[in-house]
């Protein structure tokens, strides 16, 4: 299946599709001859402001391309607005067959300085955002017995990072989120898949660089360019991915990876049952050969991106 058919009558919503990943998602699955409505509230990366221009600029982009696309500027953080989004895609379009959940917001604090309102405003925009889009779109997706969801996790939650655990939260979430409507929506021919992106953009350009060797290797993260992420959304969007379903995928640089989903690693059993003075003696040591270090995303992944 070429390229340029692989999405060919299809029409898909892109949240947070102003710049960097989603920008390129976009741009991608129009190439592939998709109908985009790009969604941007068009806010800055904490989610201040707004502004129609970003989501604007890739429509026309994408009308250089030949291609059709909209815009739309509603916020996927409200549920009103999230089917605003998606009957932006029917109103245009006729249809619509793939949601990209790509709308993010970074309120980076230590968990014990973290605000309520740092709290809120993160998972807002990426758990109930996803939540709130997927909603919109399943009952179409149910009726027409097809469609895709392509949800934007982060390691961040599949391993853990600091200072990010209402990121965190909802980036685990998300996965969780995936999974159920995997589960739920499988009968009715839709599939749910999550994407890990490890890319150079504005929700990571803030990285401090204090030594020649940090900047090195800021460098090398800048070759994780968003549009390395946009083969595989386009890819688990099209019909060549209907055997695809539950997944969780990261991409860094020019690798691709299946994520594991918990499991039990290893049990330990006692006829009579357990006390809590059993479990100090027997059950926690036989169990703690198979614990998980206290690690980042950065100790797992810890080579540099080729």
């Amino acid at each position: 299946m070429a390229t340029q058919q692989m999405m060919e009558g299809k029409v898909v919503v892109v949240t947070g599709a102003g710049g960097g990943i989603g920008r390129d998602i976009a741009l991608l699955m129009a190439a592939s001859g998709a109908r985009v409505v790009v969604n941007d509230v068009g806010a800055s990366l904490g989610g201040e402001g707004h502004s129609a221009g970003p989501a604007q600029k890739v429509v026309e982009e994408i009308a250089a391309l030949g291609a059709q696309a909209v815009a739309n500027t509603d916020s996927v953080a409200d549920a009103t607005g999230a089917r605003r989004i998606v009957q932006t895609a029917l109103d245009s379009f006729g249809r619509i067959d793939c949601v990209v959940n790509n709308a993010g917001i970074l309120r980076d604090r230590f968990f014990h300085k973290m605000s309520d309102e740092e709290w809120d405003a993160v998972l807002k925009v990426h758990l109930y955002g996803s939540y709130n889009v997927s909603r919109a779109a399943a009952e179409h997706f149910k009726t027409q017995g097809s469609g895709a969801y392509v949800h934007m996790t982060s390691t961040s939650g599949l391993i853990g990072n600091l200072a990010q655990a209402n990121y965190s939260a909802a980036k685990l979430g998300i996965a969780g989120l995936s999974k159920s409507i995997a589960l739920d929506l499988a009968r009715a021919g839709v599939r749910s898949n999550c994407i890990a992106p490890f890319a150079w953009s504005r929700m990571i350009s803030s990285i401090k660089v204090d030594s020649d060797e940090q900047a090195a290797r800021v460098e090398k993260i800048k070759q994780m360019t968003p549009a390395k992420i946009a083969p595989l959304a386009v890819y688990l969007a099209s019909d060549a991915a209907s055997d695809v379903n539950g997944q969780i995928f990261a991409v860094r640089n020019n690798e691709l990876f299946l994520i594991s989903q918990p499991r039990p690693v290893r049990s330990v059993h006692r006829g009579e049952g357990w006390t809590p003075e059993s479990i100090a003696e027997h059950g926690m040591p036989a169990l703690k050969g198979s614990f998980h270090p206290l690690e980042v995303s950065a100790d797992v992944f810890s080579w540099d991106p080729v």
